[in-house]
């Protein structure tokens, strides 16, 4: 039996072990996750040392161990440095990978995830580091982007499109300022409240429109047009280049008017996912208080 092997992995997790060592868990496309030690990754002149850091991603030569593989030699292949250059980007970053090890397999092929997981990280890096709110909300966007997908990529994503309990297809009302849908994590996504005579707010869900409570709080939520737009849009491969764009989009094809998406919004639905993936995976994204903490710097006072 072949005691060594080859694969392409990114670091997703690091922990100490011993006087100087590193076990590191692993993402490859060839046999998803591995955890394996990186030994004497801790020394100061260790050729390991640098390779061993987070969403870095090397090719790996590993040789077979009882309980933990063991790296014999890394080859650095991309460095995804500029997410340590913004502490938003990094906190995003980390986020993203706690879902990924929250869904991945091992001992199984994870191309698709692993090849997912990069295209958002690079788009996550090459934002711009500027410390402001455009930033930010554009850093928030790309996390509810990435977020979606993964929960696709596992087929847990909710559904948005139509309600839920009467599978009519949901467009938002951008025209009535007190438009809105439910979102029901029981359930699996939006529901109307609408019915065919006559349209209806069902008394369940909380009338408030600011962000959803980063933890608690009721299973039943109201979402504002724009807040169902966004959950609509994550579902592409890109938010568009209207969202990209200044994270803007237009109202109406009848009312060419380009209005900015904000924070608050972005927050909101973000929130939203992340309590409904909570909800599958029957555990808290510990991550996700990171991206909180950071929220709080860039909280308008009536945010």
């Amino acid at each position: 039996m072949n005691r060594t092997y080859t694969v392409t992995g990114i670091n997703l997790k690091g922990i100490p072990l011993g006087e100087s060592d590193r076990i590191l868990t692993i993402l490859t496309p060839e046999q998803g996750l591995i955890r394996a030690v990186a030994p004497g990754a801790r020394k100061p002149r260790s050729k390991l040392g640098g390779r061993s850091e987070l969403f870095i991603v090397n090719q790996l030569f590993l040789s077979k161990g009882r309980s933990l593989d063991r790296i014999s030699q890394a080859e650095m292949i991309k460095s995804y440095g500029g997410l340590s250059q913004n502490l938003g980007k990094l906190a995003a970053s980390q986020y993203l990978a706690e879902v990924v090890l929250s869904v991945a397999l091992s001992e199984h092929p994870q191309e698709e995830l692993f090849l997912l997981l990069n295209e958002h990280l690079d788009r996550l890096e090459h934002l711009p580091n500027t410390p402001n709110i455009e930033t930010f909300t554009a850093i928030v966007a790309y996390l509810t982007h990435g977020m979606f997908h993964l929960l696709a990529w596992t087929g847990l994503a909710p559904q948005v499109q139509h309600c839920c309990i009467s599978q009519r297809p949901l467009i938002p009302n951008f025209n009535d300022p007190r438009w809105r849908v439910g979102f029901n994590s029981e359930a699996g996504g939006v529901i109307s409240l609408e019915t065919p005579e006559k349209p209806t707010l069902d008394k369940r869900f909380p009338q408030s429109t600011q962000p959803i409570p980063a933890s608690g709080g009721r299973s039943h939520v109201k979402l504002s047009a724009v807040q169902l737009a966004i959950l609509q849009r994550l579902a592409h491969p890109r938010l568009s280049d209207e969202f990209e764009s200044g994270l803007k989009f237009q109202q109406t094809a009848a009312i060419p008017i380009v209005h900015p998406i904000p924070l608050s919004d972005w927050v909101s639905v973000e929130r939203l996912l992340r309590r409904y993936a909570e909800y599958q995976f029957g555990r808290a994204i510990r991550s996700a208080t990171l991206i909180d903490t950071y929220v709080e710097q860039f909280q308008p006072r009536d945010f």
